[in-house]
């Protein structure tokens, strides 16, 4: 997908999981389109070079480490975005993990619960400290990241599954909650895109490459900036009667 314009002149985005693939993507084209971004993973290293990719562009960006499963730190991440730019308009929440892969009855209790932490628990507290903030701007928009895997199956990855089933979930609460407070509650739901989580799939299980490209109906992979316009465009004026829903970003895979 190429690139594609949209006015977020000074306005605020948050985007969680920037630290690669789609949340980098997102982040740097949040910047790109004028906004003022506030980027967020534990990937350090990572994040202060998109840090610098967006400043010496003519961007305008900081970075806040946060673990989206702790309460204390989401809270600090959201509060240092009010504090360095005096507002929030638009998030995206986007970190996750796949966790490990196994059949449901022999997956571990520690990886279930990892899983969800970070994908559920993760974007709910992103959510419950985003809101107030929209609130007081007067409305914006939020996009949390599920997956295909929130719309159908997948064996192997019961946690994983289970958690971006919630996080669609999660997203069409919110968005009934809040649509007469202006603020608009979206999920995109990618399918197999080239990001470090899909290539540790693909490195791990022999075949997987060639079964997930014959498994697309337009027989390629995605790229992060196929999401990442969709997200943007999500967050836009031209969506604004876009609410409560859980778009496929896939090739046509849940279409099948």
């Amino acid at each position: 997908m190429g690139s594609i314009s949209f006015d977020f002149d000074r306005k605020v985005a948050l985007i969680t999981g920037a630290g690669s693939g789609i949340g980098e993507e997102t982040a740097m084209k949040f910047a790109e389109n004028g906004a003022r971004v506030m980027i967020s993973d534990l990937k350090k290293d990572s994040c202060e070079k998109l840090l610098s990719r967006i400043n010496d562009s003519g961007g305008e960006a900081i970075f806040f480490p946060c673990d989206v499963s702790d309460s204390g730190q989401v809270e600090a991440l959201v509060a240092q975005t009010i504090a360095k730019f005096g507002q929030l308009d638009m998030a995206c929440n986007n970190a996750g993990i796949e966790g490990e892969q196994g059949m449901t009855a022999l997956s571990s209790e520690d990886n279930f619960n990892r899983v969800t932490a970070i994908n559920t628990k993760g974007v709910w507290l992103c959510m419950k400290y985003e809101i107030p903030q929209l609130l007081k701007s007067g409305g914006g928009a939020i996009v949390n990241v599920s997956s295909i895997a929130g719309l159908i199956g997948f064996p192997g990855l019961a946690a994983y599954v289970a958690s971006k089933h919630a996080v669609a979930g999660l997203s069409k609460t919110a968005a009934l909650e809040y649509a007469e407070s202006n603020i608009r509650v979206n999920a995109v739901c990618p399918g197999p895109i080239m990001t470090p989580m899909l290539k540790r799939l693909m490195e791990t299980t022999p075949g997987f490459r060639e079964q997930i490209i014959a498994g697309v109906p337009q027989h390629r992979i995605g790229s992060p900036a196929d999401v990442a316009n969709t997200i943007l465009y999500l967050c836009a004026e031209q969506a604004s009667y876009i609410n409560g829903q859980c778009l496929a970003v896939d090739g046509g895979w849940v279409a099948q």
